[in-house]
């Protein structure tokens, strides 16, 4: 009897074995194609960066990435969630970049018992009322950028701003962030379509009402055709043009060129921040890909450390969730932006510094770190979340 129960001990132990041996699977549903496929790329590429540099594993962890398209499609992105869910039983999810897939898909899944570490998409309502246990957000709170920049664009002194952005979620969120810091007056608050190109009628606007700012939130291809634009309507000059660090990422810049030159804008991350780690994480993004990171790449690596960290503190078994949101919650990763902690609802409380678009050595452009805008930053939801 005592050699059976022996036995059964024995292969209950080995089958534990094997089964945190088993690669974990994490499902990546982000943007690669449409005028915002760079942006997925881009924290794909850092993504898989991670986990190359650890071996195949995050935080010691074999792991197994499955990536899809949702073509900035809400339902298409529902859809890559439910298939990874039922048919491959995956867990652990990221990489929604923009905030309509986002409010399609995060709710239900961690309703469902799935947790969603975002790479990107950060809507006010996930964030506030809509907070959730199994709902971590790895890069900002929407507003927050948008915020800062209000902030700024009242610390250079401009008096007034014309601000546009485009009618969806994460667009209603930057100017609400916008106006929350700035204390000037709005001339105009314009909202265009989703994945517009064509914006003569909007500079047209601008043109006759001639404000003393225009601030603007255009991510992906949207942000390359607005700021071509508007120096080619020969505002730039006129008219000072402020915008968060999503409309002025490495990958733009080499897209829009000279429009660009002198642009401020706001980022929580730069290539040449100063913090431990980060210089070497550039060069090997930069080694790997040919191409200096973004702000979306260095969001999709520190996700992917984070996710590590999780990983570390229950040995691979994602099915010990009380472990596994204490250990994402507790953020013990060392992230390109230095220290990293979370507010009550899950989002990052951190630092936000001004970027000017400079001229790099190699005679293209570059965004440079000039100054800190916000310390310790806490984003305007926070207040709203029951956790």
């Amino acid at each position: 009897m005592k050699q059976i129960v022996l036995s059964a001990m024995l292969l209950a132990i080995s089958l534990s074995v094997m089964a945190v041996a088993e690669p974990v699977k994490i499902g990546l549903i982000t943007t690669l194609s449409g005028p915002g496929s760079h942006l997925g790329e881009d924290v794909r590429d850092a993504f898989r960066l991670a986990i190359e540099r650890g071996e195949g594993t995050l935080g010691g962890i074999p792991v197994e990435l499955v990536v899809e398209d949702d073509g900035l499609r809400p339902q298409t992105g529902v859809q890559i969630a439910e298939r990874m869910r039922e048919r491959d039983g995956i867990g652990i999810m990221t990489g929604i970049i923009f905030s309509n897939v986002a409010m399609a898909v995060v709710p239900r899944l961690v309703r469902g018992g799935a947790f969603y570490i975002s790479a990107n998409a950060a809507p006010s309502q996930l964030a506030g009322s809509g907070c959730h246990p199994n709902y971590f957000n790895a890069a900002y709170q929407n507003d927050n950028l948008h915020e800062a920049m209000g902030q700024y664009v009242t610390d250079v002194g401009h008096r007034n701003a014309y601000i546009l952005a485009p009618n969806y979620p994460a667009g209603h969120d930057a100017l609400a962030g916008f106006k929350r810091f700035y204390q000037g007056d709005i001339v105009a608050e314009v909202y265009t379509q989703l994945n517009q190109n064509d914006y003569a009628a909007e500079l047209a606007a601008i043109r006759a009402a001639n404000p003393e700012s225009v601030f603007f939130f255009k991510p992906g291809g949207m942000g390359i055709n607005f700021v071509r634009q508007y120096a080619q309507a020969g505002l730039k000059d006129r008219i000072p043009l402020y915008g968060p660090g999503f409309s002025f990422d490495e990958r733009l810049l080499a897209a829009v060129g000279d429009a660009a030159l002198g642009v401020i804008n706001s980022a929580q991350w730069n290539w040449d921040l100063d913090v431990p780690g980060n210089a070497e994480f550039v060069a090997a993004f930069r080694e790997a890909y040919g191409r200096t990171p973004t702000l979306y790449a260095a969001q999709g690596y520190d996700a992917a450390q984070l996710i590590g960290s999780g990983l570390a503190a229950v040995n691979g078994d994602i099915s010990r969730a009380d472990a596994l949101r204490t250990a994402l919650l507790a953020a013990d990763f060392p992230s390109v932006r230095g220290e990293f902690r979370f507010g009550n609802n899950q989002h990052p409380i951190q630092h936000i510094y001004a970027r000017q678009v400079v001229r790099a050595e190699n005679g293209g452009l570059t965004n440079q770190i000039v100054g800190q805008i916000f310390s310790d930053h806490v984003d305007a939801y926070a207040a709203e979340c029951s956790m």
